[in-house]
């Protein structure tokens, strides 16, 4: 199982590597050039910036001029990315001390109950990370293959491609991580079952003073009362 939680934790980090790259990237959407042939200008556009290239390679980029009269799916997928990171990060610390193979955490138990913790903040950060990738996406194509639409269209980024690795990374690896805690919790079960049974067992069992062991039967105690009676109707007789 140390095995498994080091894969698991590699594939969380690695997954909240690709989510910060994807919200850092400025190609969330790029102009389509299916509209002519040759092209010497494109845009790209991000979360946090506008930029513009041609076929020199000249690249010119400048911030969104405003935070508030951004469009609502931008400012949602930005909370989102941002949230993504934030629990990526919380599950990749949680992760090291669950795991097995380090030393901090306690007894196995608690652990396993650390480990199970940052699988969740791992599979949290995939599907804030999805569902940001994926809103984006879907504003991309609805606009594309809307054919009211005048305005400039633009084609899937490079990023969002990152961020949907990403989150299946994130996903993997917090499901990885709570599987491989179902032992830890399995064998504490049998350990406490094991020191009841032999406690129980070693209750029937008593030392003499030689030091072998002899069984101590438990059954009622003898009557006496017939004895008693027969010793007293003797001694009458006598008398």
């Amino acid at each position: 199982m140390s095995g498994l939680q080091i894969v698991a934790f590699l594939s969380g980090l690695a997954g909240l590597g690709a989510t910060i790259g994807a919200t850092v990237s400025n190609e969330w959407r790029a102009t389509s050039r299916a509209s002519s042939v040759i092209t010497a200008t494109w845009v790209l556009q991000g979360l946090w910036n506008n930029c513009a290239g041609n076929a020199i390679g000249a690249l010119h980029c400048r911030p969104h001029h405003t935070i508030l009269k951004l469009e609502g799916y931008i400012q949602a997928c930005r909370g989102l990315m941002i949230a993504a990171i934030c629990l990526g990060f919380f599950g990749s610390i949680f992760a090291l001390v669950g795991m097995k193979c380090t030393k901090i955490g306690g007894t196995d138990k608690n652990k396993a109950r650390i480990a199970c913790f940052a699988g969740v903040n791992f599979i949290l950060s995939g599907l804030c990370s999805l569902s940001a990738c994926s809103l984006y996406a879907h504003r991309i194509t609805s606009e594309f293959f809307d054919p009211m639409f005048v305005a400039q269209k633009y084609e899937l980024g490079a990023a969002l491609f990152i961020g949907w690795a990403g989150s299946i990374l994130c996903i993997l690896g917090g499901s990885t991580l709570c599987f491989s805690i179902s032992g830890s919790f399995t064998k504490s079960h049998s350990q406490a079952n094991y020191i009841y049974r032999g406690a129980a067992s070693h209750s029937h069992i008593s030392f003499n003073p030689r030091g072998q062991a002899k069984s101590v039967n438990h059954g009622p105690p003898p009557d006496y009362s017939n004895s008693s009676r027969i010793q007293h109707f003797d001694k009458n007789a006598y008398v």
